[in-house]
């Protein structure tokens, strides 16, 4: 594992479990350590994945993040043990296939971190949007589907928490981006928050534990 993607794996499970006084969450934060570290194909390790949520389902709000989690793991591990077209071949076509509806738009964060990460850039809002997934082009318009309640709200970036949270309490619910509003567009705003940030956001949610689990995640990924 990358330093980034075990500390984001941690943060998320420890810090869920801290607001919501869980006490096996440092035994559950190994446990999923032992499953991404597990030499092992990609699907052997979504299916051990799956069965430590199942073990531990007070934590199960997080699996789909750790699903994103878990395929980023395999992009910068895992696949460097394969050959070299692997991502092109029919294999991973298939993977791709069974496994759709697996997984968060976080997916699309983490990857767009890792693109500035290699060009050096510090990361946007604006950017990920428009450079990123292109939702501004006629053939994305699938994206800018997905994305219109973040790509309508972008002037949040400069607001404070409470102001990011009251807007993402009016977002669809049936929304892709639903669960994701409030932690995406605070991570974005601040990309590097304090402790006394972290309480200003906490105090602000409507859903602490998995608000904060997300939080802690991407901001951990970014800044390790």
């Amino acid at each position: 594992m990358e330093a980034n993607i075990k500390a984001a794996v941690e943060a998320g499970i420890l810090n869920y479990g801290n607001v919501d006084g869980i006490s096996t969450a440092a035994e559950f934060s190994a446990k999923l350590i032992q499953v991404f570290n597990t030499d092992a194909s990609y699907l052997e390790k979504l299916e051990l994945l799956d069965q430590s949520f199942d073990d531990y389902p007070l934590f199960d709000e997080l699996r789909e993040v750790y699903v994103d989690l878990l395929l980023m793991n395999f992009f910068s591990s895992d696949v460097q043990k394969l050959e070299e077209d692997y991502l092109d071949s029919e294999e991973w076509e298939a993977i791709e296939d069974e496994t759709i509806d697996r997984g968060t738009e976080l997916l699309n964060i983490f990857l767009y971190l890792g693109e500035c990460k290699d060009d050096e850039i510090e990361p946007e809002l604006d950017d990920f949007l428009k450079e990123f997934l292109l939702v501004d082009e006629d053939e994305f318009q699938d994206e800018h589907e997905i994305y219109e309640d973040i790509i309508a709200n972008q002037i949040l970036v400069d607001s404070p928490y409470a102001e990011i949270a009251k807007v993402a309490k009016g977002i669809n619910p049936r929304s892709e981006v639903y669960e994701l509003f409030y932690p995406m567009m605070s991570f974005f705003s601040e990309l590097k928050p304090t402790e006394k940030q972290f309480e200003e956001y906490a105090a602000a949610s409507g859903n602490k534990a998995f608000d904060i689990a997300l939080y802690r995640i991407v901001s951990t990924y970014y800044n390790n």
